[in-house]
């Protein structure tokens, strides 16, 4: 016990802050100048100029309305035609209003298909007794004409009869015509075994003359075909924009020859080419087709049911 509590050599109790003191820590002396950057906030994988509101000095100008008119009646395919087109009608831009016009009464198949394709429509009655016409669609026209004149509908109209083929491409283009625009269409002969073009020769967009195949209309000013041409609503109900030389309204005649109806209509819309518009790439593409297909003759349930096996 005494060996163990008993000093052995010598010790210092006095313990002195400087054999214990750390060395002094100081940041290495740096020459800060006025033209340094200095950071002052920082950002994780941020992009803040997204999310700081831009003053935008474009003006989105809104999509013209396309007023689609449509012809139909009781026939072979009908519902084929009529739910083709609707389906293409259902891929274009917004806003479209697709007139459907039926002869004496409105069928209760037609709406139910109208309705089922989604498109904004409005389903118009021909009451015009054209049992003695040869081709009715020109009285059914009549009727959308008058529809849009009465209610004052703005956009850009265009016939598009149920049993021709278009492309996507050509609704779009003609929300660049400002009063009148013409393209070539491509139709296949009555002998189906060619197919022949009608419609406009352009330099750029402007028409300086027309393809035609038939020696037999060449008294015809315009060779368009009817699904070959659209042109502004405001025609129709605003003759002092357009300075038109008359007010009279604008309809198709049922007078004149067949294949004629196209001429005498456009000569009523513009004056001369100088007022036309060639779409779309210098009128150097195929936007639709003109099908002749014969139906007369082909079997089909009424009220599209099958009540027993074909």
């Amino acid at each position: 016990f005494v060996f163990g509590i008993a000093p052995f050599g010598y010790s210092d109790t006095d313990v002195r802050a400087k054999d214990f003191t750390f060395p002094e820590l100081k940041p290495p002396h740096a020459n800060l100048r006025f033209d340094d950057q200095i950071v002052t906030s920082v950002s994780l994988s941020v992009n803040t100029k997204l999310l700081e509101p831009k003053e935008s000095t474009d003006i989105i100008k809104p999509l013209k309305q396309l007023i689609v008119v449509t012809p139909t009646y009781n026939r072979g395919f009908q519902a084929y035609f009529l739910n083709r087109l609707g389906q293409v009608l259902r891929l274009v831009k917004p806003p479209l209003v697709w007139i459907v016009v039926e002869e004496k009464a409105a069928s209760n198949e037609t709406a139910e298909i109208l309705r089922k394709t989604g498109v904004m429509f409005r389903h118009v009655l021909c009451a015009f007794n054209s049992s003695s016409v040869k081709d009715p669609r020109v009285h059914q026209r009549n009727a959308a004409l008058e529809h849009i004149e009465r209610h004052k509908l703005d956009g850009i109209v265009f016939f598009a009869d149920d049993d021709n083929v278009y492309t996507l491409e050509l609704f779009e283009s003609l929300r660049t015509i400002s009063r009148f625009g013409t393209w070539p269409v491509a139709m296949l002969a009555q002998s189906k075994n060619k197919a022949i073009l009608e419609g406009p020769v352009c330099n750029a967009s402007q028409v300086i003359g027309w393809h035609t195949n038939d020696k037999s209309k060449r008294l015809r000013r315009f060779y368009a075909d009817m699904s070959g041409f659209a042109f502004n609503s405001s025609i129709l109900w605003d003759s002092k924009r357009w300075a038109r030389p008359f007010s009279n309204p604008i309809r198709q005649l049922d007078t004149v020859k067949e294949g004629f109806q196209e001429s005498t209509f456009i000569e009523q819309v513009v004056e001369d080419e100088s007022q036309m518009e060639g779409i779309a790439h210098g009128c150097s593409r195929i936007m639709n087709w003109h099908l002749h297909l014969d139906t007369d003759n082909l079997f089909y349930p009424k009220g599209w049911l099958l009540e027993k096996n074909l």
